[in-house]
Order: structure tokens, then sequence, then C-alpha cells
């Protein structure tokens, strides 16, 4: 397994930059292996009940935890941030989590696999194909 790591810095957006790693990588297959640092503000998608999409925005958060799988043609990732009470969230990574100081990022990349998404009609989203 290839391994990935970098460290993004105060400002950035956590996913698009999880979303740029990947296409400059051309990352095929890859999973997030660690994700450890803050956010001042939070974009996260709740489950989907009864059809309705949800999201929550928590914010001065501390990462603890990033998981899911990675490529140049989409991306599935959860996370679970905790506040300044230790209130815990969690949900879907979407555009518009900021980093707070840091966040050190590592994705390991799987050979000899591709991720693809496609429009799965039993769920209404694109899913995961494994090739």
């Amino acid at each position: 397994m290839k391994i990935i790591a970098t460290r993004l810095k105060d400002g950035q957006d956590l996913f698009k930059e999880i979303k740029r790693v990947a296409a400059e990588h051309n990352i095929q297959a890859g999973v997030i292996l660690s994700a450890v640092g803050g956010l001042h503000e939070s974009t996260i998608r709740v489950p989907v009940f009864d059809q309705k999409v949800k999201y929550i925005h928590p914010s001065n958060l501390e990462i603890n935890g990033l998981h899911g799988t990675v490529s140049a043609g989409g991306s599935h990732l959860h996370m679970v941030v905790s506040d300044l009470d230790g209130k815990v969230w969690g949900g879907h990574l979407k555009d518009g989590c900021i980093v707070r100081n840091t966040c050190e990022l590592v994705i390991g990349i799987l050979p000899d696999v591709r991720f693809t998404r496609e429009p799965d009609s039993d769920t209404g989203f694109d899913e995961i194909v494994i090739k």
C-alpha cells in the first residue's frame, strides 16, 4: 500500500483538500488512515430520513475521527467531531469544514483496485462500484 501524508493549514477546506489530493495523485482507490486536527466551522450531512437532507454546522471543533473511501472520481467520508463542551457530532463530511490550526491527513492507496461512483436506483445516491 502506498501512503500519502500531508498537513493541511488553517483556513483550508478539509473536503476540498481531500478532493484535490485525490485528483493530484490520481487516486483510484484510497482510504483515510488518519486525520488529526481541528475545525473552525463545519458542514456535516446527517442521515437522510424520509428523503429529507439535513446539514448541521457546529463550530470550534476537534476532529475525533474521519474515515471512508477516496478516489479521484468521488469520495464517501464520515467524520466525528467534538465541540468546546465535549458534545460529539457526526455524519457525512461536506464542503465547508474549515481547518483550525492544522490537520494531519494520511491516505492509504490500495493497489490494483478502482473505486467508481454510479447511480443506484435503490438508494437514490451515487454508490461505490469496486473494480
